[in-house]
């Protein structure tokens, strides 16, 4: 695949706006709009920013790492650029969709690409109810929180709270709680992709909880719908040996 016209992009950090003058005169600039192709500069952070920004434009996304931890993107090396871009191998993921409705009444909707999370507002746990297509699966879950985390965000805050890495191409979604208190033991669920999943918060007036896909907040929460967006897929590009497949495998083996 040849890509031509590039659209470079990068975080505020120092690095990435050294490494974002540096390549543009290198390679040229063209607008997200008309590029074959765009070159995200920065962190994992900058590059969801990037992914759900450019989210309805057909060129793929290709990350280099200028910020700190770096598992969505490649690592930095501004030699032979195109080279590397036509031998570049494809992944395609999809998002979640979110519908959170709010202590109002009003709906908010937004798309994660990592992960849907409830989290408490206040000293006092939340209580949740969980159903699955409709169907109550738990009347009440004590916690600081729960989420739903798609397979490429499966390594990042979901990981963190002891769920389970799914493979990238596992049509499967986490559902991980945050800091239980009762049911004590309970650690989660796998869910198959095609699931509809919804959050009911108990006591919403006096057990305050936020909804937030991926970055965008949805604050004192009643209701919050999660099913996957099968419609929207995203196209990231990875180096040969170092796409997300290999690098989910090689963290089940961290130590």
């Amino acid at each position: 695949m040849s890509f031509d016209k590039i659209c470079f992009l990068a975080s505020d950090a120092e690095e990435a706006q050294e490494a974002l003058r540096s390549l543009r005169h290198s390679y040229g600039h063209v607008a997200a709009a008309d590029a074959d192709v765009i070159v995200a500069l920065g962190g994992d952070g900058f590059m969801l920013h990037t992914l759900h920004d450019n989210m309805d434009l057909a060129a793929p996304v290709y990350g280099m790492n200028r910020g700190t931890v770096g598992f969505l993107l490649n690592d930095y090396n501004p030699d032979d650029l195109p080279e590397r871009l036509s031998h570049a191998r494809k992944a395609a993921i999809n998002p979640l969709r979110m519908e959170a409705v709010d202590a109002a009444g009003v709906q908010h909707d937004a798309l994660a690409i990592n992960e849907v999370a409830l989290l408490r507002e206040t000293r006092q746990a939340a209580k949740i109810r969980i159903l699955l297509d409709g169907e109550v699966q738990m009347e009440e879950l004590i916690c600081d929180g729960i989420m739903v985390a798609t397979p490429a965000g499966s390594t990042a805050y979901n990981l963190s709270a002891h769920g389970p890495i799914l493979p990238i191409g596992a049509r499967l979604m986490a559902l991980t709680p945050i800091s239980v208190f009762r049911p004590r033991r309970w650690r989660g669920a796998i869910l198959p992709w095609e699931a509809k999943v919804t959050f009911d918060v108990l006591s919403y007036k006096k057990r305050p909880v936020s909804a937030t896909a991926d970055y965008i907040e949805v604050r004192d929460v009643r209701e919050v719908r999660i099913a996957a967006a099968p419609e929207i897929e995203i196209d990231l590009l990875y180096d040969p040996g170092h796409g997300l497949e290999e690098r989910l495998l090689r963290e089940q083996f961290a130590s």
